[in-house]
């Protein structure tokens, strides 16, 4: 039989799990908002539930942030939902509908991006990003749909706190993925002291919450789960 861990080797591990797609009665909300365990609630904006969710997410202690639609490099357009943030756009634009989004969802204290390999990979945008968020005291969670994002790089400088999602639960939406991404996030905490992994309510929410739920005491055993402004890291040096 190994030995135990010694409790503070082993409370220094952190598992941060972010939920995304919130906002539109999205199947798997329920059985998310039931998970015993800290998590955070990623809302998107304009949507018929974003206000309810972000609001019963707030009374179940779960941090809110907000799920930002930003355009992808492939995609159509008309996926992203209203309010989206896009290339073609102006600063000023950029900002009003960043401010927009934010001032819709009760409780935010941070944005991630919904899809936006392009829009965070475009140093122009990002830069205004970052500064509504220093200038409102929110974090960034830069949910890595793209290796060329820019919101590390300019966000560190400018103190805003920000985390990078390291793995996807969902991005197929079968049980026996699903399954696997968990066994992935138990082989990355034995690699780093925390891990930021990221599902969604929608098509796969009630297989990935039935995941997350089953893989709880096991994790325990190994990290605390904790809300994402526990990962965040304040500059890139």
């Amino acid at each position: 039989m190994k030995p135990a861990k010694p409790a503070a080797e082993m409370t220094m591990k952190k598992v941060a799990i972010v939920i995304d797609d919130f906002g539109n009665n999205m199947e798997g909300t329920k059985e998310m908002m039931d998970l015993p365990i800290p998590f955070t609630v990623a809302v998107m904006p304009f949507l018929p539930s974003s206000k309810q969710d972000a609001q019963l997410a707030h009374d179940k202690g779960h941090e809110v942030i907000l799920h930002l639609p930003m355009e992808p490099v492939r995609g159509k357009k008309s996926w992203l939902g209203p309010g989206a943030i896009t290339t073609d756009l102006s600063d000023e634009e950029v900002h009003k509908r960043i401010v927009a989004a934010i001032e819709d969802i009760p409780y935010v204290i941070g944005i991630n991006n919904h899809m936006g390999s392009k829009v965070t990979a475009d140093e122009r945008i990002m830069k205004i990003l970052v500064d509504i968020c220093k200038e409102r005291n929110l974090m960034l969670l830069d949910s890595r749909t793209t290796p060329k994002s820019v919101i590390g790089k300019l966000a560190g400088p400018q103190g805003v706190p920000f985390s990078e999602n390291q793995l996807f639960f969902d991005d197929l939406y079968t049980y026996s993925h699903i399954s696997k991404q968990m066994t992935r996030l138990k082989k990355l905490i034995h690699e780093r002291d925390t891990v930021i992994a990221i599902g969604h309510v929608g098509p796969p929410g009630k297989k990935t919450a039935q995941v997350i739920k089953e893989a709880i005491p096991s994790i325990q055993k190994e990290a605390t789960f904790v809300s994402i402004s526990q990962t965040m890291k304040r500059s890139t040096n």
